[in-house]
């Protein structure tokens, strides 16, 4: 089930990557999610919690997580913007997010969604089966630092499955703590949030959007995996897309 619900995760996200173009509004963005939900037969894993209205999570450069699709927010040629979608197939959720690119980006974009994407398959390969859950967290923080970002320490990753939140959280900082031991089976939604700045954060006056305080650019990806005795297993994959900037781009 896990498995059905984050590879349609995949599939709507590889579809609304090739909608990406300066002009598109996010809400548009927003419907198309939702019609593909229809089409899959699956419900969103975010419209309604906590009362967050909308399908999806759109965030342009210096917003974090959490934008909010809106038919007067557009997307311009050097923008760069992080979809989060979740789904949920019969009672179990799948949870992903990339970054993109909106035609050429600057320097300082690219090396960023570069560094976080590497720090996410970095942390995810630390998902095994007898480690420490910081491990994970040690991972992403190490590669995002030693490469001149900072990783966004107000949010974490979680574990998944029957709710879309569940123990533990999956810091992608080193907060002093061990964890819990992993243990074959789990499933964790493992996604590094990075600035090209500083890491601490801002919430708009709506109680959703997340910004960077000092407006530095900010990247989001995420995998939803399961612990595994020899390598971790990607749940958020669908055939020719990984959540990859480059594949999308290609």
């Amino acid at each position: 089930m896990m498995s059905k619900a984050g590879g349609i995760t995949a599939q709507i996200l590889a579809s609304l990557a090739e909608h990406l173009a300066a002009g598109v509004s996010t809400r548009q963005l927003d419907e198309l999610a939702e019609g593909m939900m229809k089409d899959f037969g699956v419900q969103s894993s975010f419209r309604g919690f906590r009362g967050y209205p909308s399908t999806i999570c759109a965030s342009i450069n210096d917003v974090v997580v959490h934008g909010i699709p809106s038919p007067d927010t557009r997307l311009n040629e050097g923008d760069i913007i992080s979809i989060d979608l979740g789904v949920i197939y019969q009672g179990y959720h799948g949870d992903m997010a990339a970054t993109f690119p909106i035609g050429k980006i600057s320097a300082e974009a690219e090396h960023l969604l570069k560094v976080t994407e590497e720090s996410r398959a970095l942390g995810i390969a630390q998902a095994l089966a007898g480690r420490p859950l910081s491990d994970i967290s040690k991972a992403v923080q190490d590669h995002v630092e030693t490469n001149g970002c900072s990783v966004v320490r107000a949010l974490t990753g979680h574990g998944i499955g029957k709710s879309m939140h569940e123990d533990p959280p999956v810091p992608n900082f080193d907060d002093g703590s061990d964890g819990p031991i992993l243990k074959r089976g789990m499933t964790l939604a493992i996604e590094p949030m990075v600035s090209s700045g500083g890491h601490e954060v801002v919430v708009d006056p709506d109680g959703w959007t997340v910004r960077t305080r000092d407006g530095s650019l900010a990247a989001h990806f995420e995998h939803t995996i399961v612990v595994e005795a020899a390598r971790p297993r990607i749940l958020t994959l669908s055939p020719g897309f990984a959540g990859s900037t480059a594949q999308a781009r290609a």
